[in-house]
């Protein structure tokens, strides 16, 4: 009996130098037929558009919601990767009402001299308001209710994540001249380093998308010269995308083919995380562009028990210090410490200098290395859950 056939290997581990142009181009070279998203009222720049009346009235019926979040689905694995529902949220006095809770925060924080990280932008090229998605509820709890009651953006996330999915958003003001971001994928390896994220095995750079759904409610009318998303259909489906995007070619290919569409106030935009995209340049002298950014994760992105790694970092930091045979610090400190900066508090604990904050396994590996006392550890660490908490 002939052995049965095996794939053939695929790499583990990737580089900034993994991934084959052409095949990158022939991807985003593919185009949207109207009969693979037969729901869409229009398709533009490869881009399905959707009525926000239609999809209200798709989640009023079981058959109806699941057949539009199955063509959504496609649409972020296998299509172009993006959606926008046209008046998503159709009451614009909710939306209104939420641009001028964002804008008095944004003031408030200013004053106070909050924030100042941003992940792809310089500092100061636009206003961020981190955690907005909290402070909305606590300023007005009414029109946050009013605000994500919004179908649209409730079947967007289940299309991608199924239910029991975890909301978080972030306002971002792009200020007039505000400067275009540089082209990236987005959360989780997208906020590494090139080395961090090629210490991440290949299947882990198809799972990264898996998790995350990204998404922006237009808070006023966006043409083409105030700056809105630049996007490249079909991008998400390069595997080597996070690491290889950073690459010259890819980044005049992206500058040379990208989509920008025009919204509306009330519009709703999403997409896979892997989408290559970048927020464009406000060209305009008098126009703040402001947009509600969701990042929308899966329930499943959690470890099964709950574990108090600061104690357990404070228990085993004389052991490491003293060290002796037997122990491998490196080992120990990734058995013990939170090695991922996130979830984080960002006024606190913004990205300045980097993509993300140090975690707690960088403070502890850091005590070791330098001979810190347990009081040293100790305030660092109290510093750091201080940093964490909202």
């Amino acid at each position: 009996m002939n052995a049965p056939s095996r794939p053939a290997h695929r790499p583990v581990w990737i580089s900034a130098d993994s991934g084959d142009f052409e095949l990158f181009k022939a991807q985003v070279a593919q185009r949207t037929r109207v009969e693979d998203v037969p729901q869409a009222v229009d398709v533009v720049q490869n881009i399905p558009i959707y009525s926000g009346a239609s999809v209200a009235a798709a989640a009023s019926k079981p058959e109806g919601r699941r057949d539009l979040t199955a063509e959504w689905a496609w649409v972020f694995a296998d299509g172009p990767g993006i959606v926008v529902i046209r008046d998503a949220l159709p009451d614009t006095g909710v939306v209104d009402r939420a641009t001028a809770i964002f804008e008095q925060i944004i003031a408030e924080e200013k004053a106070a001299n909050l924030g100042g990280g941003d992940h792809f932008a310089k500092p100061g090229a636009n206003d961020r308001i981190w955690n907005s998605l909290e402070k909305h509820c606590l300023a007005d709890p009414a029109n946050f209710a009013a605000y994500y009651s919004a179908n649209a953006l409730a079947l967007a996330s289940e299309a991608w994540l199924g239910p029991a999915y975890q909301m978080t958003a972030q306002v971002n003001r792009v200020n007039p001249g505000g400067a275009a971001q540089v082209p990236h994928r987005d959360y989780h390896l997208g906020f590494m380093s090139p080395d961090q994220m090629a210490r991440f095995p290949a299947h882990i750079h198809g799972v990264s998308p898996l998790l995350t759904l990204q998404g922006a409610v237009a808070h006023c009318d966006m043409a083409v010269e105030t700056g809105p998303t630049m996007m490249l259909p079909f991008s998400q489906q390069f595997h080597e995308g996070y690491l290889a995007f950073g690459r010259p070619e890819f980044q005049a290919h992206f500058a040379q083919h990208h989509v920008q569409l025009p919204l509306q106030k009330g519009d709703a935009l999403f997409f896979n995380p892997a989408v290559m995209h970048g927020a464009g340049t406000n060209r305009t002298a008098d126009r703040f562009r402001m947009v509600n950014l969701l990042q929308v994760s899966s329930a499943f992105g959690r470890a099964m028990e709950s574990v108090d790694r600061t104690r357990m970092s404070r228990a085993v930091f004389p052991v490491l210090r003293q060290g002796g045979p037997g122990i491998n610090v490196a080992n120990v400190i990734a058995a013990t410490a939170e090695g991922y900066p996130f979830p984080t508090n960002l006024d606190r604990n913004p990205p300045i200098g980097g993509l993300a904050p140090r975690t707690m396994a960088d403070f502890l590996a850091q005590a070791v290395r330098d001979g810190w006392t347990d009081d040293q550890l100790d305030a660092a660490l109290a510093d750091l859950s201080r940093k964490n908490t909202t």
